[in-house]
């Protein structure tokens, strides 16, 4: 029997392969156990001009602060609680300094599943009778069905092509060192067709046990990532904050702070400076000393 690997790797080793020009997959969704931790690494490396696909939320605002993106492909983006809009994205496609490829959520769904299964593209509704195609120019083709209908007719469908990853990066509540891993929350969201879609398939998790541990910890629907879909996994606890995860909530305070530090350039830069210009461990110190304030504030 051939022995599994161990895939663990920290978070700037699991990131280092990302080249600037590529597309990548975030995982979660909106404000969602989303793969924060990984991001933060990203933004520790100079790869920029970045497209980013996915139900974003403040992972494109991060990635957007820091000028890596060029494009995105997206459902939405939003902070799923107030002010909801993220404010470096806001602010990036009022201003036109990224591109964007806004689509219909079953879109997004329909090109992962294009590129997961290797086709060129999925035919899907969709999309069809709306300004979705304007924004795309020339990018949105549609198809013709080849089954007509019983009367004859056939229907026309937007063809919506495989959005291929470079790669996925997505976080995970509970991981093995193979890469096998769980969500313990109430919704799987698409992570496992971000990694089916992706060349680099990287997986972050607050915390990884013995495979045995995994299996007895949670129920078997909850097994989300089988090991065939990884290439590696960091441990990374509290990985997906600001956003909740199944452990723990979303951070409504810090997320608070992080929009409203967006909007002046000088409370930017101390942000930055306090929160984003170390390593990940630097980052939930922070953080801590973050809640602490917060608490004695209130009390």
């Amino acid at each position: 029997m051939a022995q599994m690997r161990d895939k663990r790797r920290s978070l700037d080793e699991a990131v280092a392969g990302i080249e600037s020009g590529m597309t990548i997959g975030l995982g979660g969704w909106g404000s969602r156990r989303k793969p924060m931790a990984l991001v933060r690494a990203l933004l520790r490396t100079d790869v920029t001009d970045l497209t980013v696909v996915g139900f974003l939320g403040p992972d494109l605002g991060l990635l957007i602060s820091a000028g890596k993106v060029k494009r995105a492909y997206y459902g939405f983006v939003s902070l799923d609680s107030k002010p909801f809009y993220d404010p470096w994205f806001a602010k990036a496609r009022t201003e036109g300094t990224i591109e964007s490829r806004e689509m219909d959520e079953g879109m997004v769904k329909a090109g992962l599943q294009a590129a997961a299964a290797r086709l060129p593209f999925m035919p899907i509704r969709a999309g069809l009778g709306s300004s979705v195609p304007e924004f795309w120019g020339e990018e949105l083709k549609t198809v013709e069905s080849p089954y007509p209908a019983a009367d004859g007719r056939t229907e026309t469908l937007l063809a919506m092509p495989a959005l291929e990853l470079d790669a996925a990066l997505v976080h995970l509540d509970i991981a093995d060192e193979h890469g096998n891993a769980a969500y313990t929350g109430v919704d799987p969201y698409f992570d496992d067709l971000h990694l089916m879609s992706a060349r680099q398939r990287i997986l972050s998790a607050d915390t990884i046990v013995s495979t045995e541990e995994l299996v007895d910890s949670v129920p078997q629907q909850a097994l989300l990532v089988n090991r065939m879909m990884v290439d590696t996994v960091s441990e990374a606890a509290n990985g997906a904050h600001f956003t909740f995860a199944g452990g723990y909530g979303r951070d409504e305070a810090f997320q608070r702070h992080y929009a409203a530090s967006a909007k002046d350039p000088e409370a930017w830069k101390t942000f930055a400076e306090t929160y984003l210009s170390g390593d990940e461990a630097d980052y939930q110190a922070a953080v801590a000393r973050f809640t602490q304030e917060q608490k004695e504030q209130q009390a």
